[in-house]
């Protein structure tokens, strides 16, 4: 089986499919990620779900099942299945008891989410199929209460019928020497600034690449993050906001426009070119 890319005809959106072993598309899967894609969910998310959904029906193959006909139980061979390494998976070696898992619970947890979505858009939409991996529950869902929380109160809310626990994992956060030591070694204003936005911001990278001239106020010390649909492909995930930066971001910009962004006749402050030459240095470790 093979993930593989496809263009949305009319829109021209970028989205995703799963090839059988036969090289045509997996109905029922493509079906579900075209409505992802018309939804507008990320071309990241819509990629990852085709890889996850894409491993699930290689578990169902192996074991041949039919995807409208599998049970709970069968959903918990998938989770120990994923675990196996690759050769174990197939049947090609027995896998040791004490062997570490091929991938860990976070993964599992993702992917277990993607074939979860996927039934529940089966069963909205009359495929005869139930809301497999839903466990519909009641009463409080952790120690925080919304507002009104009083109103939905005895009301049942739906669940993950299965979920491995994960470890907790607090983001590693770039000392002010380790960061400075990054854009030492930049050897373009452009690379530089690219970098300097991440850090003084929080915007993602996605949202660094989306950014147009008119988003940066110099005389206000500000970056407005804008969710747009942008030609390059990048994405505000967060949605908008509008952050304060410091004076020596400013005037980054300002050199970086003089001195290297030239003629350059483009709305992104990162144009084209410019983007295929960060990513080119990114590649070559430069």
């Amino acid at each position: 089986m093979l993930v593989h890319p496809v263009v949305t005809p009319g829109s021209g959106t970028r989205s995703w499919t799963v090839l059988g072993d036969d090289d045509a598309p997996v109905v029922p899967v493509d079906r579900f990620l075209a409505y992802l894609t018309d939804i507008g969910r990320s071309p990241n998310t819509v990629k990852a779900y085709s890889h996850d959904l894409k491993d699930y029906w290689e578990f169902l193959g192996f074991r041949g099942l039919d995807w409208r006909e599998t049970r709970l139980e069968d959903v918990g061979e998938f989770v120990a299945w994923l675990q196996l390494p690759p050769a174990g998976r197939s049947g090609e070696v027995a896998v040791l008891s004490s062997a570490t898992a091929h991938i860990g619970a976070s993964t599992v947890n993702r992917k277990l989410a993607a074939v979860s979505a996927f039934y529940a858009h089966q069963a909205r939409n009359g495929a005869g199929v139930e809301d497999l991996l839903a466990a519909w529950r009641t009463g409080s869902r952790g120690g925080w209460k919304p507002f009104l929380h009083h109103v939905s109160k005895g009301k049942p809310y739906r669940g993950r019928a299965i979920a491995l626990k994960a470890p907790k994992k607090l983001p590693r956060i770039l000392t002010p020497a380790e960061m400075q030591a990054v854009l030492d070694a930049c050897t373009r204003l452009r690379d530089r600034f690219f970098f300097a936005v991440l850090y003084e911001s929080g915007c993602r990278a996605g949202e660094a690449l989306g950014l147009r001239h008119e988003d940066i106020a110099a005389a206000e010390c500000e970056v407005s993050i804008v969710a747009r649909e942008n030609a390059n492909g990048a994405r505000a995930k967060s949605g908008g906001r509008t952050v304060p930066v410091g004076p020596d971001l400013i005037r980054l910009y300002a050199d970086y426009l003089h001195e290297e962004y030239g003629s350059v006749l483009s709305d992104y402050v990162l144009s084209g070119r410019l983007i295929w030459g960060l990513e080119s240095s990114v590649r070559d470790g430069r």
